[in-house]
């Protein structure tokens, strides 16, 4: 797509129209032909297209190239990137899921090459170097699962997440609490790539307990989102960001996930996509593995180990073992994340107790579980109670 910077502004600003999803931008582009010529359309001419209620012709009527210029000015602040299209930068498996997204942003410290890019301003301009082994898009598996986990939840998370990593795949998860932030740990731990795709706008931290892990997945992996900056989550944003992560993905395994879990939505988004999904068994007496049960008794491939994924992938080279290195001891942690595993007993303690006892910020204290649970030292039981991991056990 060769696009100046002023066609780029009005193609944003049409496409973060309120009410103006995929289906209604392409409608008004079938009629009008451009961003502009949709934006300086007159309001009666908008109300004839099919799909464009009155409410929507007043919308568009608001906006202005201005207001796309503003965007841009504000994704180049971030050091981000806008991708559209027909940029060669646009992930290609995006433009072949239904509801397909009209614009995107995204922020990385490692160009992971969806798909190329180009110098235009506002848009991606990072190609690699010609000796980079990214440069044709990657073979990416989404890896997804409950926010309350169990610790064989997690240690499967590990495990699954690391050796795909390892293997060459890029692994894509949406950077929730939970399962999410443990998928993107493990890849970045394994020396690998990933991709965490938000429910909200970048510059936003969501949860604001993840700010460690948005901040490494910014330097080391990539942080994708069709919302522009600064927008905070919403009710609907998160089955939108769904339908991208499994979008971006050939397969999607899914960790745990109680019955109403909104991992699940992520299933949906891939079945309807024609994707494979790949579901980890759990104990019939677990709420939380309720939801992934079922999906193997209505007919999802179960995912026993690695292998079961990585055999999915013929064009990777396996590596040699499966099995998750090990954390680094405790001992080589910070003074503040000795201080607080060293309050931690088997049978668990609430978040309250420990931050009365640390007498710390409870936000600090969230931050240091995170950092001491993506590493593997701590888990988080249902009721914000903390204990070291693998008191309950060990295993895929």
């Amino acid at each position: 797509m060769s696009m100046n910077r002023d066609a780029r502004a009005a193609w944003v600003s049409l496409a973060l129209t309120p009410g103006i999803g995929p289906q209604r931008f392409a409608a008004l582009l079938a009629a009008t032909e451009t961003p502009h010529g949709a934006l300086s359309a007159p309001f009666a001419f908008l109300c004839t297209i099919p799909g464009i209620s009155r409410a929507c012709a007043s919308a568009i009527k608001a906006r202005s190239v201005a207001d796309g210029e503003r965007v841009l000015a504000e994704v180049d602040a971030l050091g981000a990137h806008c991708l559209l299209p027909g940029d060669l930068g646009f992930p290609p498996s995006l433009l072949e899921i239904p509801d397909a997204p009209v614009v995107l942003f995204e922020l990385g410290g490692r160009s992971l090459e969806l798909g190329g890019g180009n110098s235009e301003p506002g848009a991606r301009s990072d190609l690699p170097a010609p000796d980079s082994k990214l440069q044709a898009p990657p073979e990416c598996v989404a890896i997804v699962g409950s926010r309350d986990h169990t610790a064989y939840g997690a240690e499967v998370c590990r495990i699954v997440a690391g050796a795909a990593a390892r293997a060459g795949l890029t692994v894509v998860s949406g950077m929730a609490r939970g399962l999410d932030a443990i998928a993107h740990q493990a890849a970045l731990d394994a020396g690998g790539a990933t991709i965490g795709v938000l429910g909200n706008g970048l510059g936003v931290i969501y949860p604001a307990a993840n700010r460690a892990l948005y901040e490494r997945v910014a330097e080391d992996g990539l942080l994708l989102t069709e919302f522009p900056p600064g927008e905070r989550p919403h009710a609907g944003s998160f089955p939108r960001r769904n339908r991208l992560i499994s979008g971006l993905a050939r397969v999607v395994v899914i960790i745990e996930a109680a019955e109403t879990s909104g991992a699940l939505v992520t299933v949906e988004c891939a079945l309807a996509q024609g994707k494979e999904v790949l579901a980890v068994p759990g104990p019939i007496t677990s709420r939380a593995s309720v939801g992934v049960n079922r999906l193997i008794r209505d007919g999802a491939a179960p995912l026993l180990e690695p292998a079961d994924l990585l055999n999915l992938f013929p064009g990777i080279m396996p590596p040699a073992t499966t099995v998750a290195a090990p954390a680094a001891p405790v001992s080589g942690r910070t003074p503040e994340e000795r201080a607080l595993m060293a309050e931690l007993v088997a049978a668990g303690i609430h978040l309250d107790q420990l931050v009365a006892i640390l007498g710390r910020p409870v936000g600090e204290v969230l931050g240091l579980l995170l950092d001491l649970e993506l590493a593997g030292f701590v888990e988080q039981l249902p009721g914000r109670i903390f204990r070291p991991a693998g008191v309950g056990g060990r295993g895929l």
